[in-house]
């Protein structure tokens, strides 16, 4: 019972950042002395620490806050990407203390030669910071298999049946899981992001791909072998274009990263930075629905299926969907609602925008990674 009210403890402030012991005894609803006990025992062993707040108001002696040492527990967050990758070292409480990142071209795209990078510059980032991270989250745009880290097929990458967890636990030499980057955007937005307090939400995202994760009664939703949302690849468009799935008229298709592209006009192959610039020219628009003609069509028909399968309380759009003039996003909540049975019967489904930004899959990582390295402090 002490292990788990120490690591109950530990989570709130992980997640919900420094709070007074009252706050603690009363979220965890613990008596005081039990409180003390586990904060001095923290304390004791460097996790977290207590500090009169810079802004005391009232009269009287301030409560103490109980801070996280971000230091003392750190892992390393990964995110492959179909273009890049990144490392970072996220301390506890959620805070990036250091990263790197690079291009994937050509071979470096290989598994090898991405678990050799991962690896190179982990080191390198644990050498400057002077820091030891004690287990590692990898996020992988494909299906992966969460029991060991199988990436079962990660299409965009050219990646089959690669045992990345195996491979980079072995060079790491730390715990690892390995994760679908759309489920872990899932798991950052919920603890970090504007999913805080959203017991039912879908992370929608939007990169060479489209994919999904689902957070369900405020958990993660894995589904079987830990294959779950790729919702890029239901059938939206029967009898439209071929996806590298081997299906046609995937949703993909249709709003996925070649899809926006055509939408503005922009040549087969243009850059990502091509369609950005185009995208925040689009915000200046006095009607960019317009001028995204059907693509808006196909991202409505799309979330209105997501909504009424799914349920969920809050739509997150991530990765390139980010780029969405507001006024798109607005209509497209504006028609889920007219459209979706779902929505209706809950009066209405948020529909926002990811907050945050290039950090979304690496948080999504770590916090995968701290799972369960805070039970073990």
């Amino acid at each position: 019972m002490r292990r788990y009210n120490r690591t109950s403890l530990l989570r709130l402030l992980h997640v919900g950042g420094p709070a007074t012991r009252a706050t603690l005894a009363a979220e965890l609803g613990l008596n005081r002395s039990t409180i003390k006990m586990l904060v001095d025992g923290l304390a004791g062993d460097g996790v977290v620490q207590e500090r009169v707040p810079r802004l005391a108001q009232g009269a009287g002696r301030p409560s103490l806050l109980v801070l996280p040492q971000s230091q003392a527990v750190v892992v390393l967050a990964v995110d492959v990407q179909v273009e890049h990758a990144a490392v970072a070292l996220v301390g506890l409480g959620g805070q990036i203390l250091g990263r790197m990142s690079w291009n994937l071209r050509g071979r470096q795209r290989d598994p090898d030669e991405v678990v050799c990078h991962v690896a190179e510059n982990a080191a390198l980032l644990a050498q400057d910071l002077q820091l030891r991270p004690v287990a590692a989250g990898v996020s992988v745009p494909g299906v992966v298999r969460r029991s060991d880290g199988l990436v079962h097929d990660a299409s965009n990458l050219g990646w089959r049946q690669v045992p990345l967890g195996e491979r980079v636990g072995r060079v790491l030499g730390v715990p690892v899981v390995v994760g679908n980057d759309a489920e872990f955007g899932a798991l950052a937005e919920y603890v970090r992001g504007v999913g805080r307090g959203a017991s039912d939400a879908v992370f929608v995202s939007a990169d060479v791909g489209v994919g999904g994760g689902i957070i369900a009664q405020g958990s993660l939703l894995r589904g079987s072998a830990g294959y779950l949302g790729e919702i890029g690849h239901m059938t939206v468009r029967p009898g439209g274009r071929i996806c590298h799935c081997g299906n046609e008229g995937c949703w993909e298709t249709e709003v996925g990263e070649a899809a926006l592209r055509r939408a503005l006009g922009l040549p087969d192959g243009s850059p990502r930075g091509a369609i950005v610039a185009e995208m925040r020219e689009l915000q200046r628009d006095s009607d960019p629905a317009a001028r995204l003609g059907d693509y808006v069509d196909w991202l409505v028909l799309g979330l209105v299926n997501v909504v009424n399968i799914l349920g969920p309380e809050l739509v997150v759009l991530g990765d390139l969907f980010t780029t969405l003039p507001m006024p798109v996003v607005a209509l497209a909540q504006e028609q889920v609602r007219r459209r979706s049975m779902v929505s209706r019967a809950l009066g209405g489904v948020r529909i926002e925008k990811s907050s945050l930004g290039v950090d979304l899959k690496l948080l999504g990582a770590a916090e995968a990674a701290f799972e369960d390295v805070l039970a073990s402090v």
